[in-house]
C-alpha cells in the first residue's frame, strides 16, 4: 500500500499542473488541497517554507492539510515531484538527454496581448522549438508519452488560453490535449477567468 500523498496545488499554476498530470498518469491515490498562489494561507509555509506550489507531504498518519504530520516527508519542485511519483509507480517513460544547446521551451504563460515585441519573440521561439520536434510523432520526442510531455503540456495549454485571439492552437499542444491525464487536470474556464482579471486586454 502506498503511503499517503497530499498534494498542494493551484489550478492556475502550470508547475502544479505538471504534478497533477503525473499523479493521474501513475494512478497513485492522493488528497488534493487547492492553494491560490496569489493569496496563500498563513499556514502554508508549514508545508513549503518557500511558499510555492506544487508541494506534497508523503507518508505519516493522515493529518489536516494545514497541520502536516511531523512524520511526513515534505517535497516540492514540479519536476522533482514528477520523477518521485514515477519512482513510486513507474508508468511514465523517462526522457532521453536533451543537448544543452537545444532551445528550452517557454516557461511563462503570462498573456502578452499588450506586449507585441515580447509576443513576437515568444512566437518565434515556439516555431523554433516545434521545428526541433519530429513532424510525424504523436508526442514530443516520439510515439511514447514521456516526462518531456508532462513538463511542456501545462505551458502549451496556458499559452493557448493567453494568446488564442491572436494565434490559435499550437500543433504540439493539440496533440497532447486528448490524453486523459490532461483532461482530468485542466481547468480551462478557471484559468480563463483568472487571466481575465489579472491581465485585462487593452481595448
Amino acid at each position: 500500500m502506498t503511503a499517503q500523498i497530499t498534494l498542494y496545488a493551484g489550478k492556475t499554476c502550470p508547475y502544479a499542473h505538471r504534478a497533477e498530470i503525473a499523479l493521474a498518469e501513475t494512478g497513485l491515490p492522493f488528497k488534493r488541497v487547492e492553494i491560490d498562489p496569489r493569496n496563500k494561507p498563513e499556514w502554508y509555509p508549514n508545508v513549503n517554507p518557500r511558499g510555492q506550489v506544487p508541494a506534497i507531504t508523503y507518508g505519516g498518519p493522515d493529518h489536516p492539510p494545514e497541520k502536516p504530520s511531523p512524520e511526513a516527508e515534505k517535497l516540492a519542485e514540479s519536476l522533482v515531484l514528477v520523477d518521485f511519483f514515477n519512482d513510486l509507480a513507474p508508468t511514465i517513460l523517462s526522457s532521453p538527454p536533451i543537448p544543452s544547446a537545444a532551445p528550452k521551451p517557454a516557461t511563462s504563460s503570462r498573456p502578452l496581448a499588450a506586449a507585441t515585441p515580447r509576443r513576437d519573440k515568444l512566437l518565434d521561439g515556439i516555431e523554433s522549438l516545434q521545428a526541433l520536434l519530429p513532424a510525424t510523432s504523436k508526442y514530443a520526442i516520439g510515439d511514447e508519452y514521456t516526462i518531456a510531455d508532462i513538463a511542456a503540456t501545462p505551458f502549451f495549454a496556458r499559452l493557448e488560453v493567453a494568446l488564442r485571439d491572436d494565434l490559435g492552437a499550437f500543433a504540439q499542444g493539440e496533440g497532447l490535449k486528448p490524453r486523459d491525464s490532461f483532461k482530468k487536470t485542466w481547468h480551462e474556464e478557471f484559468v480563463k477567468a483568472s487571466y481575465a482579471v489579472r491581465f485585462p486586454r487593452n481595448q
